[in-house]
């Protein structure tokens, strides 16, 4: 809250109460008659008799004027009660009563109601292909793998699950909803604990502690939700007590400084930004300068969005990587790849290119409320190896969190 405008003299400050409530005008004064002048005395004139009395009949003297009430005093209405403090704000905290603490929305929960769709889309699929079935036959397995396709978990692994089942199924060993779930989970989940740590970078404490600033480069197409992950992204990291600075090197969309500026204000995060066509190496130099004057403990690069056949935009991030080792050893320490979940299939195809041209650490998968296909997370872990950083799920700035395998399986089954 800001303060109110204050004027220094000496050590001392003059404070103008500008927020004081109104003083009551006084009231006015009763009206009062006037006094009545003092008795005149006749005057007594020497040697002349005084003449007889002589009897006069008082005229009648008017009645009393009757007395002036006062106006009536009008009382100011009293100022409003003061909004009741805090805990933190009261000098005697002991006579306030703390509110209830409210419980935060856990992990798990969040994960749950971000795969909603997914959930709702392969677990009620799943349980109409064994309703009411005594055995599994092939036709039920024939569903079933329509049901995971469906769901965007992948052809290869979809095969993988269907042959398990079926062994499974001729060895008597499965007959229920519930044994087909946990072997589904159990394939699910082990393809992405497998994918976390095959290659890339599945932690920012791989990277030693003295590294700074810590370089993070975010690439993508357009539309998939980059710049917004910039901004949660910046503020999940400032959260944590780290210095972060955004350095805005896609200066070919005209939008895109001013987006990012936005995302930026809310954080509370400096941004590096030059006008429109400026190479975006000369932006990354300049910002990477600053990191080190700063002492920054993180910079989040953003790039241009490209497609993998645009060979000039690719040979551009090839020159910004080198523009970063030069002034930061072993930078940039992360390439995070920006993934809509909403495309689907569309999404591991572009994964899959720029991994062809571009030495990718991660990905990161937006949307992922949005959408009924949730699998691709799977497909892409299971045909690219690479760990999932992230993963959006939500539009509040505080729904983009750390993926977690265990987390998002148990949010499709449970």
């Amino acid at each position: 809250m800001g303060l109110f405008w204050k004027r220094k003299s000496g050590s001392d400050f003059i404070s103008l109460n500008l927020n004081a409530p109104p003083e009551p005008e006084p009231a006015p004064a009763p009206a009062t008659p006037p006094p009545a002048p003092p008795p005149v005395a006749e005057p007594v004139i020497a040697g002349v008799p005084e003449a007889e009395p002589v009897a006069r009949v008082a005229a009648p003297s008017p009645p009393p004027a009757p007395p002036v009430q006062p106006p009536p005093v009008v009382q100011p209405p009293p100022p409003p009660s003061p909004a009741p403090f805090t805990p933190s704000q009261s000098a005697y905290p002991q006579a306030i009563e703390k509110p209830e603490p409210v419980e935060s929305e856990t992990f798990l929960n969040r994960f749950r109601r971000a795969v909603t769709k997914t959930r709702e889309n392969l677990t009620e699929r799943i349980e109409d292909v064994v309703k009411g079935k005594k055995q599994i036959d092939a036709r039920t397995l024939d569903e079933l793998e329509e049901a995971l396709i469906g769901a965007d978990i992948g052809v290869q692994t979809t095969m993988e699950i269907i042959e398990d089942v079926r062994r499974q199924v001729d060895r008597k060993a499965l007959s229920d909803t519930d044994q087909l779930k946990r072997v589904i989970k159990r394939h699910l989940l082990d393809i992405l604990e497998k994918a976390a740590h095959a290659r890339g970078v599945a932690s920012e404490n791989a990277v030693p502690d003295d590294v700074r600033p810590y370089v993070m480069m975010i690439v993508g197409v357009n539309g998939v939700g980059k710049t917004t992950t910039i901004g949660k992204l910046a503020q999940r990291i400032k959260a944590d007590d780290n210095d972060v600075l955004i350095c805005a090197a896609d200066t070919f969309r005209a939008a895109a400084s001013d987006q990012l500026a936005i995302w930026a204000e809310r954080a509370g995060v400096p941004l590096i930004q030059q006008k429109q066509g400026t190479d975006p190496a000369a932006v990354l130099f300049d910002s990477l300068k600053a990191a080190k004057a700063r002492n920054s403990d993180v910079l989040i690069v953003d790039t241009a969005g490209r497609l993998h056949n645009k060979a000039n935009l690719m040979a551009e991030l090839e020159k910004m990587k080198r523009v970063a080792a030069k002034e930061v050893p072993g930078a940039p320490h992360e390439t995070l790849l920006v993934v809509d979940a909403v495309t689907g299939q569309n999404g591991l195809s572009q994964a899959r290119e720029f991994m062809k041209t571009s030495d990718i650490t991660g990905l990161v998968l937006t949307k992922l409320d949005g959408t009924a296909k949730g699998g691709i997370a799977v497909a892409i872990a299971k045909e690219l190896n690479l760990p999932i950083r992230y993963c959006g799920i939500g539009e509040k700035a505080d729904d983009l969190v750390a993926f977690d395998p265990q987390a998002y399986v148990d949010g499709l089954f449970e």
